[in-house]
C-alpha cells in the first residue's frame, strides 16, 4: 500500500491513541488535530513522528473556518473521530468536494435503536432514539448520500462501547459507577435492573483502530458504506457481573430489581446511563466488517473489559476490596 497523507481529527482520544501509532508504523504521513488538552492514553514512540496541530473544532465550526484548516493540510485521507452533528459533517463535506479525499467518519452503534432482531446488522437496525444516536444516524445517511451522488468518497464506521487501558469501561449494569467494581470484588449484593438478560456490545479501542486502518487500505471496498465495528462477542448484564466477580475470586450475588427500585437506590446519573445502555440491548453482527475490511478483532468483549479493569486496578483508579486473580 502506498503512503498517504492522513489527517486525524480528535487524535488523542480512545481510538486515536491506538490508531495513530498504527498509521505511522504503516508508513503514512500523519497530521493530528486536537484541542491539545491531553495526551494519548497509552504512550508510543510513533507519536514522535507525527505533526500535531492544536485547534478547537467546536469553535472553528462556529466560525466557519474548520473545513479550510483541513483543506490547506492537503490530505489524501481525513479520519474524523469527533464529529457529532449534521451541521459539522456537512460543513466539512462542503469544503472537501472537488478533492480526491477519502473521508472516514466515526459513527456509533447508537445509530440503532432498541433491538428488534438479533444480531443487528447495518440493514435491519431500528430507528435511533436520543439526540446522540439521531445525529450519528443522520450524519451517516448524509455521508452515504454524498458518495452515492458522486461527491466526496466517504465511509462511516460504527464502534460499540469502546474500552481499553486508560479509562473506565461501561460496567455490568450499563453505567460508569465506580462503586460497582468494589461491590463485585467484595462479594456484596449488586442490584441488577430488569431481567438481567439485556446486552451490551463492547469493543477494544485497538480493534476499532484496526478497522480504521483497514478502511484506509480498502477505500474502494468501503466507499459509501456503513460498517459496524464491535467485538466478536457481547455481554448480558448478569453474565458480565458474574464474570467480573470471578476476576476477584468471588461469586456474584445479584439481586434482580425493577427499574423503579433501581432508580430509587442509584444516583440519577448512573440510573439514566444504565437505562440508555440496557434498554437498547444491542448485539451486532460483524459480518460486513469482516467481508469488506478483513476485520479480525483481537479481543472478545470479555477480554476487552478485563483489559480496562486491570488498568484501573493497577493504577489505583478504582477502589476494590481485593486484588484481581486473573
Amino acid at each position: 500500500m502506498s503512503s498517504k497523507r492522513i489527517v486525524v481529527i480528535g487524535a488523542t482520544g480512545h481510538i486515536g491513541t491506538f490508531l495513530v501509532p498504527r498509521l505511522v508504523s504503516a508508513g503514512h504521513d500523519i497530521v493530528t488535530i486536537s484541542r491539545g488538552t491531553r495526551s494519548a492514553y497509552v504512550d508510543a514512540p510513533e507519536w514522535q513522528h507525527v505533526e500535531q496541530v492544536t485547534a478547537d473544532r467546536e469553535q472553528e465550526d462556529r466560525d466557519g473556518t474548520f473545513g479550510d484548516r483541513i483543506v490547506v493540510l492537503r490530505p489524501d485521507v481525513v479520519i474524523d473521530l469527533v464529529c457529532f452533528t449534521v451541521a459539522s459533517a456537512a460543513a466539512l463535506v462542503t469544503v472537501l468536494r472537488g478533492t480526491d479525499v477519502h473521508l472516514i467518519h466515526c459513527g456509533s452503534i447508537w445509530r440503532a435503536g432498541p433491538t428488534a432482531v438479533l444480531p443487528v446488522t447495518e440493514e435491519n437496525a431500528t430507528s435511533p432514539v436520543g439526540e446522540y444516536g439521531i445525529q450519528k444516524d443522520a450524519i451517516a445517511r448524509l455521508l452515504r448520500e454524498e458518495t452515492a451522488a458522486g461527491g466526496v468518497v466517504t465511509t462511516s464506521l460504527h464502534p460499540g462501547h469502546i474500552s481499553g487501558p486508560g479509562w473506565a469501561p461501561i460496567g455490568p449494569v450499563g453505567n460508569l459507577d465506580p462503586t460497582v467494581w468494589h461491590t463485585l470484588s467484595a462479594g456484596e449484593p449488586l442490584l441488577v435492573p430488569g431481567l438481567g438478560a439485556e446486552s451490551m456490545h463492547h469493543v477494544h479501542a485497538d480493534d476499532v483502530a484496526q478497522a480504521f486502518e483497514r478502511a484506509v487500505e480498502h477505500r474502494d471496498a468501503v466507499a459509501g458504506e456503513d460498517v459496524t465495528v464491535v467485538a466478536p462477542t457481547a455481554l448480558t448484564a448478569r453474565g458480565y457481573a458474574a464474570l467480573a466477580s470471578s476476576w476477584f475470586g468471588r461469586e456474584a450475588r445479584l439481586e434482580s430489581v425493577t427499574w423503579d427500585r433501581f432508580r430509587e437506590a442509584v444516583p440519577a446519573e448512573h440510573a439514566d446511563a444504565s437505562w440508555e445502555h440496557l434498554s437498547r440491548s444491542h448485539v451486532f453482527s460483524i459480518d460486513k466488517a469482516r467481508r469488506l475490511l478483513g476485520y479480525a478483532p483481537r479481543y472478545t468483549a470479555e477480554e476487552t473489559v478485563l483489559d480496562a479493569v486491570r488498568w484501573l486496578v493497577d493504577n489505583d483508579e478504582v477502589a476494590v476490596a481485593r486484588p484481581l486473580v486473573v
